[in-house]
């Protein structure tokens, strides 16, 4: 786990290679970005069909979480430490209103919205220190103060039971390889008042299984084949969870 997780995202060259690598097209990244696009799109028109949500994205980074549901919300805000990742958001057109909160001291202030939200964490709780994910979830916490005021979703793109986590022992030393396992992430929910209500795995394979040519395609078939079984989420590397405020 990194303790400069903030920081490294301060950098441009960071920033630009998180665009131009990670998402590349044809990569590992970019395919379970684009399932997990399908499946949010279906969430959001089957559990918001009184009014559309508001979305808030926690951590937005160049907007990825925000594009993904473009056209299904009322209206979108962004909130993230790093302006050079703000700024690439707007390069990119993002269609939300964008927010630069500090990296620590208290839980940051949400923009205010009236009628229900949708609260998104994306590639944050992976591999940052425990108190970045609780304020995380606790800034979710101030948007859904009750069980009816909308939906959490985060994500786990390291989950410890998938087939990823054969490889820990060659990944030791390395502060990019973390691990999660769902009883960790359900534990940090359930401390500020959440509970999940879905969870689905977006990729079987990990991701060296999509770096090799000959394997990719396979690979990409097999995870499209995965995303449709909620069993499958157990052993799943990138998994999404939809949680909801406890009742009181």
């Amino acid at each position: 786990m990194r303790t400069d997780y903030a920081e490294v995202f301060q950098s441009e060259a960071a920033v630009d290679k998180y665009e131009r690598v990670v998402y590349a097209p044809e990569t590992y990244a970019t395919a379970v970005s684009g399932r997990q696009r399908a499946f949010l799109r279906r969430l959001v028109r089957r559990e918001f069909t009184a009014r559309r949500p508001v979305q808030h994205d926690f951590a937005c980074g160049t907007g990825r979480a925000i594009k993904l549901l473009h056209g299904v919300v009322r209206a979108a805000h962004g909130y993230d430490t790093s302006e050079q990742m703000l700024a690439k958001a707007r390069e990119a057109g993002v269609y939300a209103k964008l927010h630069q909160v500090a990296e620590d001291g208290p839980v940051p202030e949400p923009a205010t919205t009236d009628g229900p939200a949708l609260v998104t964490v994306f590639r944050l709780l992976l591999n940052a220190p425990k108190d970045v994910r609780d304020r995380a979830i606790a800034f979710a916490a101030r948007l859904l103060p009750e069980a009816d005021s909308g939906l959490l979703v985060v994500e786990n793109h390291g989950n410890r039971s998938s087939l990823r986590h054969l490889r820990h022992r060659r990944h030791r030393g390395n502060t990019w390889f973390a691990e999660l396992q769902h009883a960790e992430v359900e534990q940090l929910l359930a401390r500020h008042g959440f509970e999940v209500i879905d969870r689905r795995g977006f990729a079987v394979f990990p991701a060296g299984a999509y770096r090799r040519e000959w394997l990719r395609p396979m690979a990409r078939r097999a995870d499209d084949l995965a995303t449709r079984s909620r069993r499958l989420s157990g052993v799943a590397t990138d998994v999404l969870y939809v949680a909801r405020r406890i009742p009181k």
